[in-house]
């Protein structure tokens, strides 16, 4: 099972694959700096959205959010090894985003939870076994997904879970 951790500021507590680096008002150079901290030392580091910075920092790849530039066309820049994730919110979302050439994905929310708003009403353990049944890339489960949750997720397919809280210190 994947276990990746989505930072939010606060340090990562626990064992994970998987480092979501996503520090969204964080300066390019201290963000570069931050993952070239990371970046080699054990978990796989994925910085979110900033693909200049995943590839000037030695990550592992880049996590983009729903309805961003299709996965394949950023292969030119990155080469094959570098991972290239996406945010989904639907079965339909997921199978889009494996036809334009992501790696894995993440699924949200699964369950209710107060950091996805917005995002509609938790999707559930049935949509996500369906989404699941129709991929073949890894698909991570996130919203309201914890050590305790990640059994009932990967029993319905998932390949692990992300999470902020989970893992936050």
């Amino acid at each position: 099972m994947i276990r990746c951790a989505i930072t939010d500021g606060r340090p990562v507590r626990g064992s994970v694959d998987w480092i979501q680096v996503r520090e969204k008002e964080m300066p390019t150079r201290a963000l570069t700096e931050l993952v070239l901290g990371q970046a080699g030392r054990g978990p796989k580091i994925i910085v979110n959205t900033r693909v200049d910075v995943a590839l000037a920092a030695g990550a592992n790849g880049v996590h983009l959010p729903a309805g961003s530039v299709a996965p394949w066309r950023l292969r030119v820049l990155t080469g094959a090894d570098f991972l290239i994730g996406v945010s989904c919110h639907s079965p339909l979302d997921v199978v889009r985003a494996e036809e334009e050439g992501a790696d894995y994905v993440f699924l949200s929310p699964i369950f209710e939870t107060p950091s996805k708003p917005g995002y509609g009403p938790a999707l559930g353990l049935e949509i996500l076994r369906e989404a699941c049944a129709l991929v073949r890339i890894p698909l991570l489960a996130l919203g309201g997904v914890d050590e305790r949750r990640a059994a009932a997720c990967v029993a319905a397919g998932a390949a692990g879970f992300a999470s902020i809280s989970a893992f936050g210190g």
